[in-house]
């Protein structure tokens, strides 16, 4: 793939742990301080990337951005995903929490129409709107998380594809582990497209 005189060679990478993949519920207690710290952590890693990315703007468009594998995706594909997807899995767990004790359905699979549709068109917005809206986003979230009550923690959805599911793990899945992988991404998208700062590469 060719643009503006560069070359961004697609290979085989990490693969983002997907909405499908299989879940298994940890027998121990949920740390939620610690998890506020590793979304705080893996946000400021991906503000982290900004000066790289921007840099490398106007990056091409990847042809494959539904539910064909995100190693595919370039860097707005991931970002535009990140910035919507915070927003997303903030709002089910809402919806959760505002339910009855019976589990709520929640969730969606990488072949929402709706979930494509955003990718397609949040990916044409400015590389640095993108940056801006997942920070706030993961700033928005990190520091309601520690306040969150056992008892809300323990409420329970039920996804479409996983089953039931607590909202601490939820948390854990949807939103901390899937930023820090993304994050892990966009890294080595920049490393095989040569543009990432000495020593951010892994």
């Amino acid at each position: 793939m060719v643009t503006a005189g560069r070359t961004l060679m697609l290979r085989p990478m990490l693969r983002p742990r997907c909405d499908t993949d299989p879940v298994t519920e940890p027998a121990e207690p949920t740390d939620m301080p610690a998890l506020a710290a590793r979304l705080g952590a893996a946000s400021a890693a991906i503000e982290g990337l900004r000066a790289d990315v921007e840099a490398g703007d106007p990056w091409p468009l990847s042809a494959a951005y539904g539910s064909e594998p995100e190693s595919d995706w370039g860097p707005k594909e991931v970002l535009a995903h990140v910035a919507e997807m915070l927003d997303y899995w903030q709002a089910e767990i809402a919806r959760i929490l505002a339910g009855g004790q019976e589990p709520v359905p929640f969730g969606r699979v990488s072949t929402d129409p709706a979930r494509i549709e955003r990718i397609g068109r949040d990916r044409r917005q400015p590389t640095s709107e993108l940056f801006d809206r997942l920070a706030a986003a993961a700033s928005g979230f990190s520091g309601r998380m520690p306040t969150l009550a056992p008892s809300e923690l323990g409420r329970r959805g039920l996804h479409p594809r996983l089953g039931e599911m607590t909202v601490d793990r939820i948390v854990e899945r949807f939103l901390v582990s899937h930023l820090e992988e993304h994050v892990r991404q966009l890294r080595e998208i920049l490393d095989r497209a040569g543009t990432t700062g000495p020593g951010e590469a892994t």
